[in-house]
């Protein structure tokens, strides 16, 4: 009998301790961060290394809760960002310089995702330097933006000036496919993926100069063409760390696989309205230098591009340089 009860009391202890670890477990689970990330994106090449991200979101595989709006201009991202409207925005490197002087330093920039996408695309195959420029009319989207800034700095580290060439601004690059389609003598500064659009639609153009490989020839390694850059916003970023965290390596899984698998990262760009046409998606991803770059390479790297467009024109980085904390260095 006194064995039974013993045996009893045990058994009892087992099923309390049983319990108490169910309930542990439960607990674990309920402090899992479930919060949704909400992130705003561009319709162009910094996007292209959300892609894989973006396909197992959908199918509710990634590590993270999170959606992903496209659209089809910085400025309006911008606005969403300062309202708190969006947690994490993909943008050009001065627009993120821009934003954070905008809201007082309340975002932070934790990867580069993309390199240099500019190229200069002609049918005069004489033009193997920059100093080949000069007297060329040269077709460039946008004056004071991040093409713009990069001619200007290209033509005075060669020691030329915008005098020294025909520089017209236009505001799309399809306008500038049209022009280089009319007059193959004539130079365009374009990004992927329109650089392989119009060297699809007339045989005759080619890159004749990659403005990245030519950045770094004039700044050496002091500094580093960077396209698009990733931000959050600091209040969203002290209040869940660890998805900003985990969206970093889900990030860099997404822009590693973007690169190996061009195949499905070219239907997946197609699928997302950010790439017309599959041929054309599967040329461009390979030249778009995408890449997920955090940590003291990306403050390297991102800081010496901001200093030379500070040196260019102090608005475009928003007027000064960004402190020390806009740069989130993951421990």
């Amino acid at each position: 009998m006194k064995k039974a009860g013993t045996k009893i009391l045990s058994l009892c202890l087992s099923l309390v301790l049983c319990m108490s670890a169910l309930a542990g477990c439960a607990a674990k689970e309920d402090t899992k961060d479930d919060t949704v990330v909400r992130i705003g994106a561009l319709k162009g090449p910094t996007t292209l290394g959300l892609l894989f991200l973006q396909d197992k979101a959908a199918k509710g595989e990634a590590a993270i809760n999170c959606e992903i709006n496209m659209m089809t201009a910085a400025d309006e991202l911008l606005p969403f960002m300062i309202k708190g409207e969006l947690d994490i925005a993909l943008l050009p490197a001065n627009v993120a310089s821009v934003l954070y002087q905008k809201t007082n330093g309340n975002i932070s920039v934790i990867d580069i995702n993309t390199l240099g996408v500019l190229y200069m695309v002609s049918g005069d195959n004489t033009i193997t330097e920059p100093a080949d420029l000069k007297g060329k009319t040269i077709y460039v989207t946008g004056k004071g933006t991040t093409p713009d800034y990069a001619l200007q700095y290209l033509l005075t580290q060669n020691n030329l000036t915008a005098e020294d060439c025909n520089i017209v601004y236009k505001s799309e690059a399809t306008e500038i496919v049209t022009l280089l389609s009319e007059d193959e003598t004539a130079v365009g500064l374009l990004p992927q993926p329109f650089v392989t659009v119009a060297c699809a639609q007339n045989e005759a153009l080619s890159v004749v100069l990659d403005m990245n490989a030519e950045w770094e020839k004039a700044a050496g390694k002091t500094s580093s063409m960077v396209t698009g850059v990733t931000v959050v916003r600091n209040e969203f970023l002290t209040e869940h760390a660890e998805l900003v965290t985990s969206f970093l390596a889900e990030h860099a899984e997404s822009a590693e696989a973007v690169n190996r698998d061009v195949e499905t990262g070219a239907a997946l760009a197609v699928e997302a309205g950010i790439i017309a046409k599959e041929p054309i998606a599967k040329k461009a991803i390979p030249a778009c230098n995408i890449t997920c770059i955090t940590g003291e390479k990306m403050k390297e790297a991102l800081s010496g591009y901001l200093e030379v467009l500070y040196g260019l024109n102090p608005e475009s980085v928003g007027g000064a340089l960004p402190e020390e904390a806009f740069y989130y260095i993951v421990e």
